[in-house]
């Protein structure tokens, strides 16, 4: 099934998140993304209906299997080219914002190339 970008994205803030707190709530993706906590709870109530997140009567955010799954993907993709385009010699901050947008439409075929590649040397 696809996901949409914007899924991804709170997926993977979600996932960063969840390695900084012991919980995460909407709130704090929505301080951490800059967004509106409506757009965030929008956002948490389609991905809770797909299954890829669980929310508790406290309001705590879960990653589910499958939303963990989507998580680590984009977060390795993001990483890996980041730190690949810095390497290249790409200024940190604009590496930053190109993984961003790379991360999404890469296929799983030219990111494994890319990886191999960035593992050899």
């Amino acid at each position: 099934m696809a996901i949409h970008e914007s899924a991804e994205n709170y997926l993977e803030t979600i996932l960063m998140l969840s390695k900084e707190r012991p919980v995460v709530r909407a709130v704090d993706i929505a301080n951490e993304l800059d967004f509106k906590k409506s757009s965030v709870s929008i956002a948490m109530k389609n991905l809770r209906e797909a299954n890829h997140i669980t929310v508790t009567k406290e309001g705590y955010i879960y990653l589910t299997e499958s939303g963990q799954k989507i998580a680590e993907t984009i977060y390795e993709r993001h990483q890996l080219l980041s730190s690949w385009l810095t390497t290249l010699g790409v200024d940190p901050k604009v590496a930053e914002d190109d993984a961003c947008r790379i991360e999404h439409v890469i296929s799983p075929e030219s990111f494994e190339a890319i990886k191999k590649h960035v593992n050899r040397h």
